[in-house]
């Protein structure tokens, strides 16, 4: 890089609500690295579903800056809903800068502050923005070096980068990158092709790095929205119908108007009411006397599987050849599974805090998808996107169900009628009743083996859980892998894994049942039909640590093994459990192997990959949503039950480090192999293969 150039910007406000002007007001002298870049998080990208559409050549991406005081400031739409990637994406920076991991601060997910971003799902923070922030990193600092060389009339490939300073070593001269951008506004585009550290030289990457903001969460001085007050703030609750199906009638608000300091907000349909407090506020949403009229009918959890597949777009047959496989193999085998809704159950339910000042809207709320939030507030309210500014503070869990922001929308109503702030934040059971879950599916298996043990055909088709991970890494020279949507009664969305967890339940117990029916070993013929190195290798490393080929064997035990693959991530699980005269299930230990590329920050992936466990355990075991007549009948944490200490087994972990391979995302493909590999133990313990998402509800088997 022979100079520092300043960017050609256009003077009109870009999707990030900056313009060039603008930007330089709001944060002064120093260096500014601008990202022009083809990525996954443009609009057209998202409007397109496609991952090859690419951002306008005119719009800005991303970028750094580099202070006066030699601080950094890192701009994302990523956010952060407890998978660390603050800490994660300052660690990229500061590999590729040079700087403490200290000086690092990442502004996340504020509309008003930083460029456009789809949304933080899919696992795609790490090999997708992570890359794209150490670009901009690598590109600051060849031109502070640019900077330095030309100020002390020396030849930038002599000079170096270190702890945030130029260093000549030839002179010892050493200048701090906030000296050298000290009186200066530059902006600078991003070089595509500068060079990135690789994974075996990385100094800050690849090294364990404590929670960025830890010590706020422990102390309780992170402010969660639902922790948040501003002044003149009012709380905020909304009229809920009874069922899901059912439409107002008419409404007597006259007791709850009558409350002072209540006042009731009615438009159209939607009631709600805000007051002093959130007591009172409870106790006047209480007080409206609605009448409501049901309207249709819902199935029960009792006839929902039917319902989806009589409900669903099917119609589409198995190819000649197919059929013709599994008609001619030596043995087939034919199998149904069922997996039941289940909540995401998050730590903080829904909560928003709306302000309007002077015809325009922020919006502080949890939510995975600021933008996508600005953009239906701007809709609902027919103002214009740069007069809406949403604002996501770390949020207390999501799991993929923060997507929407019913709750925004709410508290917005609500603040615009009152003219004041209003806060709304949701019940547990309202969490339970109005989100959304992930999807209940019906999975149809079909399979043929040959006279070698071979799978020679496969026919799979999944009835409405999604398209996630439903194709088949075992050598099989005839398949057909098929994702049917269905007509669902309910919201369904993103699930930790999303239909990688019913998937490869379904695949990796229906490989269980071939396994058991030719009573070969569950390890060896998995790796006798596998031909991907990397999923041999985690399931080589599962059943080492696990001490699988030690000819385990124990009486009232079982022993499991599933693997799979899902968004760059390799994984295998191997399960023990223990069965009681009384037929009572304890999961004894889990030992997971997983890879997932060049491992960014190993504590936070172990964090990662255990976390996900235990959530799978619930999955498994015991989650489901009850219902019928259109409620949900387990809406509180009194009937729905989730893995608690005493369900939690000794866990083992394997983390592959292939620093050969780019980094994936590790959020979400840990949890996908504990429900087949205990389910595999049991059918190893009791000889009855469970079909079943939770396994133990109706099975005969508790916990």
């Amino acid at each position: 890089m022979s100079e520092t150039v300043l960017a050609e910007l256009p003077e009109e406000k870009k999707q990030s609500g900056f313009s060039r002007r603008s930007f330089l007001k709001a944060f002064g002298k120093g260096l500014v690295v601008v990202i022009v870049a083809k990525d996954l998080f443009s609009r057209e990208a998202l409007a397109a579903n496609s991952s090859s559409a690419a951002i306008p050549e005119n719009q800005v991406g991303a970028w750094i800056h580099i202070l006066e005081d030699g601080t950094v400031k890192v701009f994302t739409g990523k956010v952060e809903v407890g998978q660390n990637i603050r800490t994660s994406l300052s660690q990229a920076v500061a590999e590729e800068l040079h700087v403490p991991l200290s000086s690092v601060t990442m502004i996340m997910g504020d509309t008003g502050l930083v460029p456009f971003d789809a949304g933080t799902f899919g696992s795609r923070s790490t090999p997708q923005m992570g890359p794209q922030l150490r670009r901009a990193a690598a590109t600051a600092r060849l031109a502070l070096i640019d900077m330095a060389a030309k100020n002390w009339n020396a030849d930038p490939k002599s000079l170096q980068a270190s702890q945030g300073m130029v260093i000549n070593p030839g002179t010892n001269k050493k200048i701090g990158y906030g000296e050298l951008t000290k009186g200066q506004q530059l902006l600078l585009p991003l070089s595509n092709d500068v060079q990135l550290a690789p994974a075996n030289e990385w100094k800050v990457l690849g090294k364990t790095a404590l929670k960025i903001n830890g010590n706020s969460f422990v102390t309780g001085k992170h402010q969660f929205v639902s922790d948040m007050k501003v002044p003149d703030m009012l709380y905020g609750k909304v009229l809920r119908p009874p069922t899901y199906l059912s439409k107002l009638i008419s409404a007597d608000i006259g007791n709850a108007q009558a409350i002072p300091g209540v006042t009731v907000v009615r438009d159209g349909d939607f009631i709600g009411l805000v007051a002093t407090n959130p007591r009172i506020a409870e106790k006047a949403i209480q007080m409206i006397q609605a009448q409501w009229d049901t309207i249709g009918t819902q199935p029960s959890r009792t006839e929902i599987f039917d319902h989806l597949v009589k409900n669903s777009n099917s119609g589409r047959g198995a190819a000649n050849d197919l059929e013709q496989a599994l008609a001619s193999a030596e043995t087939r085998l034919k199998n149904t599974f069922h997996v039941n809704y289940i909540a995401h159950v998050p730590l903080e339910p829904r909560a928003a805090l709306a302000r309007w000042d002077d015809g325009k809207l922020t919006v502080w709320t949890g939510t995975q998808r600021p933008f996508g939030v600005r953009t239906d507030l701007s809709r609902t309210f027919n103002v214009a996107e740069d007069n809406v500014r949403v604002i996501m503070p770390d949020t207390g869990s999501a799991y993929g169900g923060k997507h929407s922001g019913e709750a925004a929308l709410e508290a917005a109503r609500l603040a615009r009628a009152v003219k004041k702030p209003v806060k709304l934040v949701w019940t547990r059971q309202e969490e339970f009743m109005w989100a959304y879950f992930r999807p209940a599916g019906v999975i149809e298996v079909d399979s043929g083996i040959g006279k070698d043990g071979n799978i020679v055909a496969w026919k799979f088709h999944n009835y409405n859980s999604g398209p996630a991970a439903v194709n088949t890494q075992y050598a099989i020279s005839n398949q057909e892998n098929t994702y049917i949507p269905s007509k669902t009664p309910f919201k369904q969305g993103s699930y930790r894994g999303l239909a990688s967890t019913a998937n490869v339940f379904a695949r990796e117990s229906h490989i269980g049942d071939i396994i058991r029916l030719l009573k070969k070993d569950q390890l060896e013929f998995r790796l006798k039909n596998l031909n991907d190195e990397r999923l041999k290798a985690v399931l080589q490393a599962a059943a080492k640590a696990f001490g699988w080929n030690n000819n385990i064997q124990s009486q009232g035990r079982g022993y499991g093994i599933a693997c799979g693959f899902d968004k760059g991530d390799y994984v295998a699980t191997c399960a023990e459990i223990a069965i009681n005269d009384k037929k009572e299930i304890k999961v004894i230990r889990l030992t997971e192997a997983f890879e997932c590329g060049a491992i960014v920050n190993p504590g936070q992936l172990e964090n990662q990959v255990m976390g996900a466990m235990i959530m799978g355990l619930g999955g498994a075991l015991f989650e489901a949503i009850d219902f019928a007549g259109g409620k949900i009948l387990n809406d509180r944490l009194s009937l729905y039950r989730v893995p608690r200490f005493e369900d939690v087994p000794k866990i083992d972990i394997v983390m592959l480090n292939r620093d050969d391979l780019p980094s994936a995302g590790a959020g979400e493909a840990a949890i996908i192999g504990v429900a087949p590999a205990i389910r595999n133990a049991i059918l190893d313990a009791t000889g009855i293969g469970l079909t079943t998402l939770p396994l133990l509800p109706g099975s005969g088997f508790s916990i």
